[in-house]
């Protein structure tokens, strides 16, 4: 089993930044991709940013240039750093964890409990 600790949500102007930190415990030896998805009201879970084993990265079109994911492989973190956000980010904002990713799919293993996030002025 793999926890996920989520934490970094809030409420932030259009135009702020918030970080959204990810710790993940237990049996990670086999993670090979973690990252964030969100799911506003009314709509499906979406790709927000992943991270594989190795470093590479995937965004979702929405986020390109203003998100950043990371990754701390001696922490067991994952980070997305938020600049620039828009109302339309405005969602919960999961993290999850895997052994394999496959873009358009929905990870299969394991997800965080969710950090609100809130774009208003």
């Amino acid at each position: 089993q793999v926890q996920l600790v989520e934490s970094g949500g809030g409420l932030v102007q259009p135009g702020g930044s918030l970080r959204l930190s990810c710790a993940a415990s237990g049996s990670i030896l086999r993670i090979n991709a973690m990252g964030w998805y969100r799911q506003a009201p009314g709509k499906q879970r979406e790709l927000v940013a992943a991270i594989i084993s190795g470093g590479s990265t995937n965004y979702a079109d929405s986020v390109k240039g203003r998100f950043t994911i990371s990754r701390d492989n001696a922490k067991n973190t994952v980070d997305l750093q938020m600049n620039s956000l828009k109302p339309e980010d405005t969602a919960v904002y999961y993290c999850f964890a895997d052994s394999v990713w496959i873009p358009g799919r929905l990870p299969t293993g394991y997800w965080g409990q969710g950090t609100q996030v809130t774009v208003s002025s």
